[in-house]
């Protein structure tokens, strides 16, 4: 059984962790379409943007409820509906979404997402 060793020396570890860093974003940069990588912008958005209204939520006020209740709930939904089409898009992943092509899956999230937000503005009340 082969332990293995981790750099002693703070300096070397730091090398080693920007090392690997510098390494995944070589290869997500050179392998990954630009649609996906406009996906995963559009992701960091969203949840920047749900971050955002938590942290208004609960430093500055919870006044209307349901104002925040549907932004957030909107925010999260779009959040979860938009990872499910990043995941049937993304290369490699066509064994397991054969029988759905991309342009399905596109329309699927775009339906999908008008409900979630016409459900949200019904919240408001």
């Amino acid at each position: 059984m082969s332990v293995k060793q981790t750099p002693s020396n703070p300096t070397q570890s730091s090398d080693a962790l920007q090392s690997s860093f510098q390494t995944l974003l070589e290869n997500y940069q050179t392998t990954i379409p630009a649609r996906v990588k406009l996906i995963d912008s559009f992701l960091l958005f969203i949840f920047l943007s749900g971050v955002l209204q938590f942290a208004y939520r609960v430093l500055v006020t919870s006044y209307p409820f349901y104002a925040f209740a549907g932004g957030f709930g909107s925010t999260v939904g779009q959040f979860v509906l938009l990872a499910g089409l990043r995941a049937q898009v993304a290369p490699g992943r066509d064994g397991e979404f054969k029988e759905v092509s991309q342009e399905r899956a596109f329309a699927d999230f775009c339906a999908a997402s008008v409900i979630l937000h016409l459900f949200a503005f019904n919240f408001l009340g």
